[in-house]
């Protein structure tokens, strides 16, 4: 997959089946089109493309309104390699860029750089400058320059549309297993491994407390995890607390600590972990003493035991 990062990187993309947007999330409503566009491509002897943003348009237009994000670039880009696309250009989203018309944004940089013949968009698709441009906009300017729009309608997953917004509240309300359905993939904050306060060890459990730049972080409480070492080809299951350690004194920044439920037998322990968030189990709570505290770690380790019994039983290919 060749990915440019300019509009003089992205010459010779085309011819294309093009689609648009931020892909936040790389969520069931993107893959979609996503899988569509690739389709498209195939059946007309084109090549597969998206065009994306850096910064998210927000950023420049409505700063105060700009979304903290659920994935990385890097991690999108990803999604799309699995799907099958072949060129993306994350376009640096400029003041500039922003002040194009909607004829001028489909001129300069649909038509000319990126070639496009088939262009494929959700139905909530808006383009141009204050976001004037429509799909019935986009209608009228494929007839102008010769290509075709697809409008896809929108996607659902246990009776909820799906989008990043729906998704980011799902997980700030600690919802994960839901956004899981929404993302088709459970939802995962990864990071460095650094020193805690050394009390887990001495007096509940030892776990592993990780530093993180996600800008999406569950909801405070405790969850069922998996964990895996980001330098090697190691996972474990895990149950992962988010919170502020109140059972000790209030921490004043939150903290994910994970607890790995099988010993990390071989080599180091890891430097740098994912942690993949599957399912809620209680919100956290202030114990009396750590007694009581490792206690009722020990009552979350063995309900996240079953829960790893049953899945594996119902679907063992999710665990490997």
């Amino acid at each position: 997959m060749r990915i440019a990062r300019s509009l003089k990187e992205a010459e010779g993309f085309g011819p294309s089946a093009l689609t648009i947007g931020n892909f936040d999330g790389a969520h069931a409503g993107h893959r979609e089109l996503l899988r569509q566009t690739v389709r498209a491509a195939r059946e007309d002897g084109l090549r597969s493309a998206v065009l994306t943003f850096d910064p998210h348009p927000a950023v420049i237009v409505a700063p105060a309104r700009a979304p903290k994000l659920l994935t990385t670039h890097d991690e999108r880009c990803e999604l799309m390699r699995e799907q099958g696309i072949d060129d993306v250009l994350i376009l640096p989203f400029t003041a500039e860029v922003g002040r194009l018309t909607p004829e001028e944004f489909v001129d300069q940089i649909l038509v000319k750089v990126l070639g496009a013949r088939i262009v494929l968009v959700g139905d909530n698709f808006r383009f141009g400058h204050r976001q004037a441009g429509d799909v019935s906009k986009l209608l009228e300017l494929g007839i102008l320059h010769g290509f075709e729009p697809r409008i896809i309608g929108s996607v659902k997953r246990r009776g909820r549309m799906v989008s990043s917004t729906e998704i980011r509240q799902l997980i700030g309300a600690g919802k994960v297993a839901l956004a899981a359905r929404l993302l088709e993939r459970p939802y995962a904050v990864e990071g460095r491994v650094v020193p805690g306060h050394g009390i887990g060890a001495k007096q509940t459990v030892p776990t592993l407390n990780l530093d993180t730049e996600a800008e999406i972080i569950p909801g405070v409480g405790v969850y069922i995890t998996r964990t895996a070492d980001l330098d090697s080809s190691r996972r474990w299951n895990s149950i992962t607390n988010v919170g502020y350690r109140p059972t000790f004194g209030r921490e004043s920044r939150l903290t994910i600590e994970t607890f790995l439920l099988e010993p990390a037998l071989e080599g180091s322990p890891p430097a740098r972990i994912r942690v993949q968030f599957l399912r809620r189990v209680r919100d956290e709570k202030k114990f009396e003493n750590a007694e009581a505290l490792k206690a009722q770690i020990l009552r979350d380790v063995g309900r996240a035991k079953a829960f790893f019994r049953r899945l594996e039983t119902l679907a063992p290919a999710a665990l490997h």
